[in-house]
């Protein structure tokens, strides 16, 4: 198995994911005149310099997530690229109509970035996101991706600036460990899964939180004698099939983790292209179950559904028989 050179060894970097994309989108106003930033209810210090700066392309709507896209629309419409960002489950669940009617049916460039992602808001069932991949998959003209860490959230917002279409950015609430450290250099596109391991026992396909999980799993599972790849799949739509067939056809084991509902995310995504693509192999899911997700905080949540550390190493040795 390939050492992970790039990735933090025992000592995780801690990076502020939420707090890099709004750097990295303020900045991006004062180079590109396309650039425009919409936030909801969150004007302040640096924010709130932009605005008085730049009242015409950063604007703060209040509490009200619906017009908020409506408003990202329209400035698309006018040839703009909006950066529009609120917490996610009341930007993909509450302006969903918008996201539907608005943006998708008029394939327009807005670039919706859902915070708070996954398990990590701390705040109980109505502010976990777990909904998202499942909801943008089924969108037409919709691009769904989850960044496993700041670096790779400043890498997508670049690339977005010459993307065609709508791009919904799912990131964590911040400070997560650093998968790709910062002077590290290596390619990104949106859409092409990067490998970071081949494996012959196994291959854990994750995205977002669940990369740096994976990494540190797949090593003590090297250690354990398995050979274990990993796949970091930051695009849920459109999935990269032949990354996830190339890994099938290698181990025949595939193990997925995401911090969603295991009904409609990645697992199912991937469990879709096996079949399609008439691959056998075995797949395990490894998520939130069909609930509403107990209510804690992530360092709490993660292991209680198995997607920390060890609990990937449990669920990978019961896959395995090891």
């Amino acid at each position: 198995m390939a050492g992970f050179t790039f990735c933090c060894g025992d000592f995780a970097e801690m990076m502020d994911a939420k707090g890099t994309v709004t750097n990295e989108i303020l900045q991006m106003i004062e180079e590109d005149p396309r650039v425009c930033y919409i936030n909801s209810d969150s004007t302040v210090n640096r924010v709130a310099a932009a605005m008085k700066k730049h009242p015409d392309r950063v604007l703060d709507p209040g509490i009200q997530e619906m017009n908020m896209v409506t408003i990202a629309a329209g400035l698309a419409k006018e040839g703009f690229i909006p950066f529009v960002q609120t917490f996610g489950p009341f930007l993909c669940v509450r302006a969903l109509d918008q996201i539907h009617n608005d943006v998708c049916y008029n394939d327009f460039p807005v670039r919706l970035i859902g915070t708070h992602a996954g398990l990590s808001s701390g705040y109980g069932p109505t502010h976990n996101t777990i909904v998202e991949f499942g909801i943008m998959n089924a969108l037409p003209n919709m691009t769904m991706v989850a960044p496993c860490d700041a670096n790779q959230a400043k890498k997508l917002l670049r690339k977005s600036l010459d993307y065609k279409g709508p791009i919904y950015i799912r990131i964590p609430r911040g400070e997560e460990p650093a998968v790709y450290m910062e002077d590290y250099d290596y390619d990104y596109e949106i859409g092409k899964a990067i490998e970071l391991s081949a494996g012959k026992d196994l291959t854990i396909i994750a995205t977002g939180m669940a990369v740096y999980n994976s990494v540190q799993a797949a090593r003590k599972l090297e250690e354990l004698g398995l050979d274990v790849g990993v796949l970091d799949m930051h695009t849920i739509k459109p999935i990269d099939k032949e990354a996830i067939i190339k890994a099938a056809k290698a181990t025949g084991n595939i193990l997925t983790v995401e911090d969603h509902n295991i009904l409609g995310g990645l697992g199912s995504i991937v469990a879709d292209v096996l079949m399609e693509a008439g691959v056998p192999a075995r797949l395990k899911k490894i998520g939130v179950p069909d609930c509403f997700a107990e209510p804690g905080y992530p360092e709490e949540l993660y292991p209680y559904y198995g997607l920390d550390i060890d609990g990937i190493v449990k669920t990978a040795r019961e896959f395995l028989n090891k």
